[in-house]
């Protein structure tokens, strides 16, 4: 019989726990992962007791407050703080989401926090995203064109088409997609994922770009696209409610008709 085992520091051990002031009233517990692959110590997680009478209403309110007045040690990335940058995307009571976005106040009982699931982890709350701005980057997601540009005006698309960019465009590359799908945590290398191929078809569907067919000659692959299995996790955590599934949807018709 064939036994299988984890390695030790796979082991996620229970951390410190830090106490609310006395005088707090209004109390949450905050979970929160904890990891330094350079410390050669194992994951754990600690609990931060944060008075809620003295913290923003974020999720993120939260991590600053621990970061400022707990623990200063705590890593998370953040910027814009209005989810339009992807920055503090993380996983948050068990699904992806931007922190700056969600309320504290609709998670019940402790908040879990996690880094983004399935991902190199560089120190607690930060994913390494490399190969998920690759596979980005893969798709050439920039106008491609082989007709000179216009002498005295932009290259102009109808409202009908560019009405069709909408729900593609607006990606902000959190990662919360990609990071959520089973398909990509198994298959990352090659499998480009939700966020990536989303963007591809934002390029293949604008009206201006000239270079449709090479980008799908590049996507019909066994891996790089038909590991989708619309499960839908992708679209059920978008924090701006766009859906990846339904875009590769529209990349594979795209291979089918043009064989018609």
């Amino acid at each position: 019989m064939a036994e299988f085992t984890l390695p030790k520091n796979s082991v996620v051990k229970q951390g410190k726990h830090f106490a609310a002031p006395a005088n707090a009233k209004n109390v949450r517990t905050v979970s929160v992962y904890r990891y330094d692959p350079d410390s050669g110590e194992n994951p754990r997680v600690d609990h931060y007791d944060i008075d809620l009478d003295d913290c923003g209403p974020m999720v993120l309110d939260a991590l600053i407050k621990i970061k400022s007045d707990i623990d200063p040690s705590l890593t998370f990335r953040r910027s814009c703080r209005e989810g339009i940058c992807g920055s503090c995307s993380m996983n948050i009571d068990g699904k992806n989401a931007l922190a700056c976005t969600t309320a504290i106040s609709d998670v019940d009982g402790e908040i879990k926090i996690y880094p983004l699931p399935h991902q190199p982890i560089i120190k607690d709350l930060v994913s390494d995203l490399t190969n998920f701005y690759a596979q980005y980057a893969s798709v050439e997601p920039w106008m491609k064109t082989d007709t000179p540009f216009p002498p005295d005006s932009e290259r102009l698309q109808s409202p009908e088409d560019r009405e069709l960019l909408d729900g593609l465009y607006e990606c902000i590359l959190c990662a919360c997609c990609s990071t959520s799908c089973p398909s990509y945590w198994w298959n990352s290398d090659r499998y480009l994922g939700p966020a990536a191929l989303l963007n591809a078809y934002r390029w293949i569907i604008d009206s201006r770009d000239e270079a449709t067919g090479e980008r799908l000659d590049e996507l019909e692959d066994p891996f790089k696209l038909y590991r989708c299995h619309t499960i839908m996790n992708c679209a059920d955590v978008c924090p701006k409610g766009l859906n990846p599934a339904k875009a590769i949807g529209e990349i594979k018709k795209l291979l089918v008709e043009r064989t018609m």
